[in-house]
């Protein structure tokens, strides 16, 4: 079977462990061309990771012949442009997480992907993961009975930063927001994989620590799902310590666990706790990586697509639209 042969645009640490290898090891998997802008770092890194081709201009990465499909590792700014210029050369498209600045230019990419009849998918890496997998696993068994609402509270210190430059992840023009739209996209996708899409969300954002300007630091929100079910989260980016947890409540028992920390799953019913516990993969993008592999060969399907992609910056959007008067 001829294998599904991957360019990345934007070689930078997110690809060095958590995805550029996974095109590598995937079954039916290839990476045969990098690209970055600096075209010293884009050698080194194809040197380091034995790929064959690199380039500093994402179009000439796009156009080469031997690239099936793109994988789009840039901040969220660029996703637009690189996701409609490969969608124009008929290349599927993988692209980072969150899928864009808006939902506006989520519904664009999705319609151009869909004009040129070619896949969105969206690296939202969770939902392919064991432990994740478990989760849906139990909850679809009725163990917790009929869900009822769902709790997400994560927070942690005011990010460090070197020589007073602001990363990326804290510029909007770059990133869509604060850390909320880096880290809590990946809470959000995960619970419209579990309990099914949100239909509903209000929510307040602030800045409150003051050191990073024009960025929320905080947000709370309650969602209503399309299932029924009720769900409440807090984000908090200027806290004294760190916590990462979510429980999903039933009529029968309880669900608990993080997400991104690697504790054990606990279930909770009146027979007791049960714990289930799973290693991350070498390379945490690897399983989802091999479900756009068996997707675009027709041998399965992805579950992370620009459509549910879009449905949690819809979310998100709706959270903070109070702090950045988005419409």
């Amino acid at each position: 079977m001829k294998p599904i042969r991957f360019g990345i645009i934007g070689c930078g640490n997110v690809t060095e462990m958590k995805s550029g290898p996974g095109f590598q090891k995937a079954e039916h998997s290839e990476l045969v061309a990098v690209m970055r802008r600096n075209a010293e770092l884009a050698e080194d890194y194809a040197r380091r990771h034995g790929v064959p081709r690199w380039y500093s201009d994402a179009q000439e990465l796009i156009n080469d012949p031997e690239v099936d499909a793109v994988y789009i590792a840039t901040p969220p700014s660029s996703h637009i442009e690189y996701t409609l210029a490969a969608a124009k050369a008929g290349k599927p498209v993988y692209v980072e997480k969150p899928m864009a600045l808006n939902t506006d230019e989520c519904n664009a990419m999705i319609a151009a992907c869909r004009e040129a009849q070619v896949p969105l998918y969206v690296a939202f890496y969770r939902r392919a993961l064991s432990r994740f997998l478990k989760v849906k696993e139990l909850l679809e068994s009725g163990v917790i009975g009929d869900v009822r609402y769902v709790t997400t509270v994560q927070y942690q210190p005011v990010p460090q930063t070197k020589g007073g430059e602001v990363p990326w992840r804290l510029q909007p023009e770059l990133s869509g927001g604060g850390l909320f739209f880096d880290l809590a996209s990946h809470t959000l996708d995960l619970l419209d994989f579990l309990l099914g899409p949100i239909a509903e969300a209000k929510g307040f954002a602030s800045n409150q620590q003051g050191q990073f300007v024009g960025i929320e630091d905080i947000v709370t929100g309650t969602y209503r799902f399309e299932s029924g079910t009720h769900g409440t989260g807090t984000w908090c980016f200027s806290a004294y310590a760190r916590e990462d947890r979510n429980e999903i409540v039933g009529s029968k028992g309880k669900l608990s666990f993080s997400t991104f920390d690697h504790e054990p799953i606990r279930l909770n019913t009146a027979s007791g706790t049960e714990e289930f516990s799973f290693d991350p993969p070498q390379h945490i993008q690897q399983p989802l990586i091999q479900t756009v592999v068996n997707d675009l060969l027709g041998l399965g399907v992805c579950t992370s697509t620009g459509e549910t992609a879009a449905r949690t910056n819809r979310v998100m959007d709706e959270l903070v639209k109070g702090f950045y008067q988005r419409n």
